[in-house]
């Protein structure tokens, strides 16, 4: 049993603090005083002083706080899935052989905006002990991490901001005789703005303009630069249960090629499988290009489509050329290769290519700065032009492709049109083959994406060719985007009303009769606003009914034969979108208490 005294204040109107003793005897323990803008938290050998632009530490302790974006995360951290926080002690340090190495060396300084910049933007905690550990100050830290070094990196009470919880839980592992302090500090501004964004997209897991609009004008008004923001940003969309999930799978699968040494076609065919996975969730790509980078997937990557990274070096190292006066320009053969090679490269998630992009960009610039001719950064502007139009239009089609109440603009469509023209003048019909027969041919394109890719297609087209106008074609993926809405409602709650209520629905009668009440509860609701099309009913009844037919018939054959064949067979022609099976297939294991690593054996023969 012990008791805590918490001390609560503010350093200013962006950093505030709780500062907390605890001990078997805390009340005779006199642990603070007040230096007029500073406060001292302190007991016999270690410090602490809260002042206005940092806070100063001496003796033994160290600080803590949950990863998010930014922190730094090392490679033994990021390998264990239990592992929550970065724990820092005073005076440790990793050498060369990454052995950790204590020093005495432990009093030192820092500030706010080094704490929140390096550390997570809304907590961070500082601690110290007394009693418990004892001897010079580099066996008292060693004393430190055999005790509390496992429980602070683990503890979900760190980003969750719980000061009791988190002291119960460290000083249980203390001697009854031990005394912990303990601080927490809060950056108030970025703790708003966390908490509003947090808010905003937990419900639909996207963000509507309107929000966007309001959570820029908060920022500007709290102050918070676009690093911070963009920090939040990713740290609330990865915290999602089912962005977090996907995540993780990346990145274990990442850690288990790393540890082998290699990414083969199999695991990059599911890498690229979860990589489309997130444009569809709107999971923020930094988050995959963080651990790529981390586990040096760029090096592990052992696929045969090395020659277009070879034909990249080839073409962009004839920029430099130009400076000795040997014509080496960019013409449209080239830029197609380059677009062709980018394409590929995304598809592979190569970041080889980007990497020799900017090697390129840094030497033109150097080299510009050296004296030679501007002509070299105009031939690399022209590329650069290209590719972000590229990117542009490759992250629309995407979008529209992947996700759900995605809603173009007569702006979006303008753009697509002026890019599709720049992409043409190259090649005839380049930008179809560029952008549209891959996306195409994707097995994960659902039904509703397909319709929206084929209308976008035809509809550039007919209005290059003066047959169709912007509107037209804007009100017909508007037209499929609120049946793609009517289609997920409708199914949620027809499925719902079969589970609670209804045992058959194969009769023409049934289903009448299960549509009417089906529409008039949505209605009373408020969820749907329009008449639902007894087309749109009869295809959710269909498909209901493959579902059913594979979760019961087909898909307890395909685990027990492992016959990845019956499965890509029904998933070729049931017309069901293979997200969706998927998902079926994860809750029907955990469900039925099944090993997980069984259904990702199973789909390797889609690789394989």
């Amino acid at each position: 049993m012990h008791q805590e005294i918490r001390l609560h204040g503010h350093i200013d109107e962006t950093i505030e603090y709780f500062a907390t003793s605890a001990a078997g005897d805390v009340y005779s323990r006199y642990f603070y005083e007040s230096l007029g803008e500073r406060l001292r938290i302190f007991s016999p050998g270690s410090e602490f002083e809260i002042g206005p632009i940092g806070i100063r530490h001496r003796g033994n302790g160290g600080y803590f706080c949950e990863y998010m974006f930014g922190v730094d995360l090392p490679l033994a951290d990021l390998a264990k899935k239990d592992v929550l926080n970065r724990l820092v002690l005073y005076g440790a340090s990793y050498r060369e052989d990454e052995r950790l190495f204590f020093s005495d060396s432990t009093e030192g300084m820092q500030s706010y905006e080094r704490i929140f910049f390096e550390g997570n933007a809304v907590y961070n905690y500082f601690f110290f002990l007394n009693g418990s550990v004892s001897g010079d100050l580099r066996e008292q830290q060693k004393g430190i991490l055999r005790l509390l070094g496992k429980s602070l990196k683990r503890s979900p009470f760190v980003g969750a901001g719980e000061d009791t919880d988190l002291a119960d839980e460290l000083f249980g592992l203390l001697g009854h005789k031990s005394s912990l302090f303990l601080i927490k500090l809060i950056h108030k501004k970025h703790k708003i703005y966390h908490d509003r964004f947090r808010t905003a997209y937990a419900g639909r897991k996207s963000i509507p303009q309107e929000t966007w609009t309001e959570l820029e004008a908060l920022a500007e008004e709290l102050g918070i630069d676009k690093y911070q923001q963009e920090r939040i940003h990713i740290d609330v969309m990865y915290k999602h249960p089912d962005n977090r999930r996907i995540v993780d799978e990346y990145k274990s699968i990442l850690i288990d090629c790393n540890r082998n040494g290699s990414i083969g076609a199999l695991e990059n065919a599911r890498l690229t499988r979860l990589k489309t996975l997130s444009v569809r969730n709107n999971i923020p790509s930094a988050l995959f290009y963080t651990l790529d980078e981390m586990l040096k997937h760029d090096k592990l990557v052992n696929l045969e489509e090395q020659d277009y990274i070879a034909e990249t070096r080839q073409i962009l190292a004839g920029i430099l050329l130009q400076e000795r006066q040997i014509d080496a320009c960019i013409d449209e053969v080239d830029m197609i290769k380059l677009l062709q090679a980018k394409r590929r490269a995304s598809e592979n998630q190569d970041h080889t290519f980007e990497q020799i992009l900017l090697e390129t960009g840094k030497a033109c610039d150097e080299r510009i700065r050296d004296g030679a001719d501007l002509s070299l950064m105009e031939s690399f502007s022209y590329i650069v032009t290209y590719f972000d139009r590229y990117d542009n239009t490759s992250s629309k089609i995407n979008q529209l492709a992947f996700m759900e109440n995605v809603r173009f603009s007569e702006k979006s469509i303008r753009s697509l049109l002026g890019n599709r023209r720049s992409f043409n003048e190259l090649s005839e019909g380049f930008f179809d083959s560029l952008f549209f027969k891959g996306i195409l041919g994707n097995k994960y394109l659902g039904q509703f994406g397909r319709k929206k890719i084929q209308v976008l297609k035809k509809g550039l087209e007919e209005i290059e060719e003066g047959r169709r106008t912007v509107q037209d074609l804007l009100r017909r993926l508007n037209s499929i985007d609120e049946e793609e809405r009517d289609y997920g409602i409708v199914l949620g709650h027809v499925k719902e009303r079969i589970r609670n209520l209804y045992s058959r629905y194969n009769t023409r009668n049934e289903q009448e009769i299960l549509q009417s009440e089906v529409i008039e509860e949505l209605q009373a609701k408020g969820m749907i606003e329009r008449e639902i099309p007894r087309a749109l009913f009869r295809n959710v009844m269909v498909n209901i009914k493959k579902e059913a037919y594979y979760l019961h018939n087909l898909l307890p054959s395909i685990v027990g034969k492992h016959d990845s064949a019956l499965r890509e067979d029904f998933l070729d022609n049931s017309g069901l979108d293979r997200f969706y099976v998927e998902e079926l297939e994860r809750q029907y294991f955990q469900h039925n208490d099944m090993d997980i690593q069984d259904l990702y054996q199973i789909r390797k023969g889609l690789s394989a």
